[in-house]
């Protein structure tokens, strides 16, 4: 009786716990402090707008007033970073190389007409630029406009390359980079602490697994962003509005991608998600201005 009653009082008390500390974090945890908040963020600068990756798209998205511009990189023959999604190049250029394997000044242009990813039969045909941008180029014409960085190849070259240009661009306080790779996050983050990160997959499932246990009040995080892809089997277990007021009050954004109809955005900002990712921003823009949705102080 005495036993049962012990480990009655415990788990209550764990409950308990766990409860409080789930919705007053700072309790025990310092807030993480917030350089910049995005709510409108720009999916390889709007791919269902402009070619994918181009100054063009990035131009337009920022005009357009985005708070974010997400973007790809890898790195080319001789050790230029350069923004692209693909690490082969066909489906973009219609040519079958690599970028690893071609200097800067042979990648071939960009194809007039490109499928948008996250809109099923949807292309995008773009105009005079077709040309795959240097990430320096994107840092000297958006000094202000905070970037996400995808590095999209485990290299620790271009991982120290890109860490390279943040600093020399001052952007430290305007980037957060990472991937789905745990082992990718685990070298940014070595190479360049002061740049946030987001949380790998395997990282995920950690927090998954640790707000359902209750625990995840009680565990530090190193990550300051959590991007939760849409549609999918994770996001219908993470999307819950107590876990992403947790991770808020923690100074943790959180985003929602790729969603490009006003549906997933109504739900996506009613669960309390920080910001949306997008490939149509000038359609999340109306749908923001419409509904009242302020932009980020």
């Amino acid at each position: 009786m005495c036993a049962a009653v012990y480990v009655l009082s415990t788990v209550t008390g764990y409950v308990l716990t766990s409860a409080l500390l789930l919705k007053c974090p700072s309790l025990l945890h310092r807030r993480k402090r917030e350089t910049f908040l995005s709510r409108h963020i720009s999916h390889r600068g709007g791919a269902g707008e402009n070619l994918e990756n181009t100054m063009a798209a990035f131009k337009h998205a920022v005009q357009l007033g985005t708070d974010m511009l997400e973007l790809d990189c890898h790195l080319t023959k001789d050790e230029q970073v350069v923004v692209s999604h693909d690490s082969n190049l066909r489906r973009s250029t219609g040519i079958n190389a690599y970028i690893s394997d071609l200097a800067y000044a042979e990648l071939p242009p960009y194809l007039c007409k490109l499928g948008v990813t996250f809109q099923r039969e949807c292309f995008c045909e773009g105009g005079d630029d077709k040309r795959i941008p240097l990430l320096r180029d994107v840092f000297d014409a958006f000094p202000n406009t905070p970037v996400n960085i995808d590095i999209k190849v485990n290299n620790d070259t271009l991982i120290k390359k890109v860490s390279e240009l943040v600093v020399k661009y001052d952007r430290e306080h305007l980037t957060v980079w990472g991937n789905a790779s745990n082992q990718v996050v685990k070298k940014c983050y070595k190479e360049n602490p002061h740049i946030p990160v987001l949380f790998s997959l395997p990282r995920v499932l950690q927090l998954l697994g640790l707000f359902y246990t209750g625990l995840l009040p009680f565990v530090p995080l190193k990550e300051q962003f959590l991007e939760i892809p849409m549609p999918s089997i994770i996001t219908k277990l993470l999307m819950r509005k107590a876990l992403f007021q947790h991770l808020t009050a923690r100074g943790i954004q959180v985003y929602i991608w790729v969603l490009n109809d006003e549906e997933d955005f109504q739900r996506a900002f009613d669960l309390g998600a920080t910001g949306v990712m997008t490939d149509f921003p000038t359609r999340l823009k109306d749908f923001m201005d419409r509904n009242g949705i302020s932009k980020p102080q």
